[in-house]
């Protein structure tokens, strides 16, 4: 008799490489749609009755974009899961106006620059969802302007941002910065250390009723699980608010297949009405394998999503630990930290396979909840 192994047949994903979901004209100019669709299912056990299980659309995002390399960049992109805008922009490079490179300079609806995760691209997050202090402190996007310039072994970005945001809300004006030092800057070798700051001046808004809502301030977080009913930490609305400052200081680093990245976010609270101010603050740190032995990639001062270099995908095994303390003075937000397992399977550019394991502790007023979640995600993005 005569035994004979028969090799394995790996899947060819090489086809999700390359969608036509663009066209580019003879004279560089670039038209085309994005997208990105996800799909959760959350597991909650040992929540004592809080929280249910769910399973459903996290993202639809849809839009379209405009761009000529080396002069400008226009996006229009809404969610129609959440009903609510997301980039929409032109940005034009310096080089193309003055004839020299001073930076980039945008005007739209945009992300403010405190915080690193926050501004990471929504596909591109290496857990399904962002850590506690991210969620709690970052202030997402607003209307306005900002100015940004890449190097090498630096980054500085500036905005100014006035008017709220597409959804009618969040009305005031915000100064932001951020600062970078890069001084390793290679593929697959990756070192980035970087501080932000900004302040948040509320303003009051009138709704459709024609009754007049005073500045106000919420800060909150879910137990890193989108489709929970609850949050577990929360501030409640704050009134009266005259400011609100926020810093963050972040680090990243990438050697080869292995990374770790992590930041402190903070944000201070003050009142017009006399009242104590109300301080918080939070940070996360994690690990992250790619046992295919791809990096994750970094470009401008964040970071994407690791490119296979196998037909059947890359694989990338993650851990984190994030905490955020909401409770000062008289508000009482609670406290909560998290440890978080995942897995990530990167099929081609635009399919993405998600699991996180995440032991939540929380304390609220007393209220002590634990919960155990399973998380999987299924993304297309392009």
């Amino acid at each position: 008799m005569v035994l004979t192994a028969t090799p394995a047949v790996a899947q060819d994903y090489s086809f999700l490489g390359d969608w036509p979901t663009h066209h580019a004209f003879a004279d560089g100019t670039d038209f085309g749609v994005t997208g990105l669709y996800q799909y959760d299912v959350d597991d909650f056990s040992h929540d004592d009755g809080l929280l249910g299980d769910a399973h459903t659309n996290r993202r639809k995002y849809f839009g379209v974009y405009l761009k000529k390399k080396g002069v400008y960049d226009a996006i229009v992109q809404f969610d129609y899961q959440s009903k609510k805008w997301q980039d929409v922009f032109l940005r034009v490079q310096s080089k193309a106006l003055f004839g020299r490179d001073i930076g980039a300079f945008r005007a739209g609806y945009s992300k403010t620059p405190v915080g690193f995760e926050g501004n990471t691209s929504t596909p591109a997050n290496t857990f399904i969802e962002q850590a506690l202090p991210t969620q709690a402190v970052y202030e997402n996007r607003r209307m306005g302007v900002d100015w940004a310039w890449y190097r090498p072994t630096w980054l500085a970005q500036a905005g100014y941002y006035d008017g709220g945001d597409l959804q009618g809300d969040n009305d005031g004006r915000t100064l932001a910065g951020r600062l970078a030092w890069v001084p390793r800057n290679r593929p697959g070798d990756v070192l980035h250390f970087g501080l932000s700051a900004s302040r948040e001046s509320p303003a009051s808004s009138v709704n459709g009723l024609g009754l007049t809502n005073v500045p106000s301030a919420r800060f909150r977080s879910t137990p890193e699980a989108g489709l929970s009913p609850l949050y577990l930490v929360d501030s409640g609305t704050l009134k009266n608010v005259d400011g609100i400052d926020r810093y963050g200081v972040e680090a990243l680093w990438i050697r080869g297949p292995w990374s770790l990245q992590g930041e402190y976010l903070r944000a201070h609270t003050s009142f017009a009405d006399g009242k104590p101010a109300y301080r918080i603050d939070g940070w996360y740190a994690f690990a992250s394998w790619v046992a295919t032995g791809e990096s994750r990639p970094y470009k401008d001062g964040n970071v994407g999503n690791v490119q296979p270099s196998r037909p059947w995908g890359a694989v990338e095994f993650a851990a984190r630990y994030s905490t955020v303390n909401l409770d000062d003075g008289s508000t009482l937000g609670g406290r909560e930290h998290d440890w978080t397992l995942g897995v990530n399977w990167y099929l081609g550019q635009h399919l993405k396979l998600q699991a996180n394991y995440i032991r939540a502790f929380s304390d609220r007023k007393s209220l002590v909840v634990n919960p155990r979640i399973v998380e999987l995600r299924a993304q297309i993005a392009f």
